[in-house]
């Protein structure tokens, strides 16, 4: 299991509301943020905030301000962020060239905004990039008093919001409301707070068989049966694809339903991300907990089409509650939380959390039986009335070779 750690720092307006968070990449508890890759570090916090943590939980409705460097800025990764709920702040490494320019435009007229970052003086790059910026973040503890009211003076005629970060004492937050500064950012106000989780991590090896899959335009069945392998890719692509759509009318049935409702771009945006994350090293292997959701999603399965042999979505709802079943195990967090992030079908909620409905009375059956609670077994299979004890063997030997063959197929 792999820890996850994000930094959120508030910005607030001039009547100190809170309007929105900085997201900062931190590789542990601490505040420090010890990047040592911009790009690896910027992925880290899209990837947390937006499908481990979930955008809405880390976010709420306000905006999120996220770094973004020259590689990210030009790479199509960046269209996996929702437009209406992130800022792009433009990090001052960046060269402005022809082609920047231009990118920016391109990112205005999708709907983006887009910010400056630690701007102490007006120089020419800046000047070529104020009109396609949104706000601009002045860095007051890289000017003296004279030049930052000759710098907003320059700025304040500009259509742009002004931002005063690393703001520090009383005295300073004092100067910048005077000044006319339209929001705030510091130590002054609020640190960084730090947002901790859990995920299981997939193998470099699976996230790039995935991608091959998603690049290759294989059927969308391929790339189901592949994502079937990994129970924490389920639950954050199902979330993902709800957040994509600004909130599904409809229900999440299956993972084929969710790849068709994100699309293939963004479902490739999203294992490069994944990558970006992993730091090159093949740092998860198929623990047992996660092998047992995995043969239990495809337990569920079998027996829903015993049960309901021509109804494919019920087959799929039974596989995404089996293999959804050990996720707050598997990430340490309750499943009322788990269950509250995704548009799920009532039956699967009610299966998660209270093992109600026939989906949950398969789950039960299927628990009892890993215990080997036998009478219990016997018992719920009495009462389902349409599988006996050596049919339900048979089918788990078909769930434990089909997770074996994946298994093999991996390496």
């Amino acid at each position: 299991m792999q820890e996850i750690f994000l930094g959120r720092q508030p910005i607030l307006d001039r009547s100190q509301n809170l309007v929105a968070y900085e997201l900062l990449f931190r590789s542990g508890a601490s505040l420090e943020a010890d990047v040592i890759d911009d790009i690896s570090a910027s992925a880290s916090v899209i990837v947390n905030a937006y499908t481990e943590l979930g955008l809405e939980n880390v976010l709420g409705k306000r905006l999120g301000f996220i770094n973004v460097n020259a590689e990210l800025l030009m790479s199509d990764m960046i269209h996996l962020l929702p437009k209406k709920k992130v800022v792009l702040e433009l990090l001052e490494t960046i060269t402005i060239t022809d082609q920047v320019i231009n990118r920016c435009d391109e990112l205005r007229r999708a709907g983006y905004q887009l910010a400056l970052d630690d701007v102490v003086e007006m120089t020419d790059p800046i000047k070529r990039l104020l009109p396609l910026v949104n706000i601009v973040k002045i860095d007051l503890l890289g000017v003296t008093e004279g030049a930052l009211m000759n710098l907003f003076g320059q700025l304040k005629s500009r259509r742009v919001l002004l931002l005063a970060e690393k703001v520090e004492s009383v005295e300073q937050a004092r100067q910048c409301r005077e000044i006319g500064f339209d929001m705030f950012q510091g130590y002054h106000f609020a640190r960084p707070q730090v947002i901790t989780g859990k995920r299981a991590a997939p193998s470099q090896l699976g996230l790039l068989r995935l991608l091959e899959l998603v690049m290759s335009d294989a059927e969308t069945v391929i790339i189901e049966q592949e994502l079937k392998r990994y129970p924490t890719l389920t639950f954050n692509l199902v979330r993902m694809a709800n957040s994509a759509s600004s909130g599904l009318s409809h229900e999440i049935d299956s993972l084929k339903q969710a790849i068709v409702a994100l699309g293939r771009k963004q479902l490739q945006r999203w294992v490069q991300l994944l990558l970006y994350t992993l730091g090159g090293a093949d740092t998860q292997k198929a623990d047992a907990l996660m092998q047992t959701a995995i043969i239990r999603g495809k337990m569920m399965e079998l027996i829903a089409m015993d049960q309901h042999p021509h109804d494919h979505q019920y087959h799929d709802r039974a596989f995404m509650a089996g293999i959804l079943s050990l996720l707050d195990t598997l990430l340490g967090i309750p499943m009322p939380e788990i269950v509250a992030q995704i548009n799920l079908a009532n039956e699967v909620k009610l299966a998660l959390l209270s093992r109600r409905g026939d989906l949950g009375r398969l789950l039960m059956l299927l628990e009892r039986k890993e215990s080997n609670d036998i009478e219990a077994t016997s018992k719920i299979l009495t009462e389902i009335g349409f599988l006996s004890m050596g049919e339900l063997t048979i089918l788990e030997l078909k769930a434990l070779r089909w997770a074996a063959e994946l298994d093999e197929s991996r390496h």
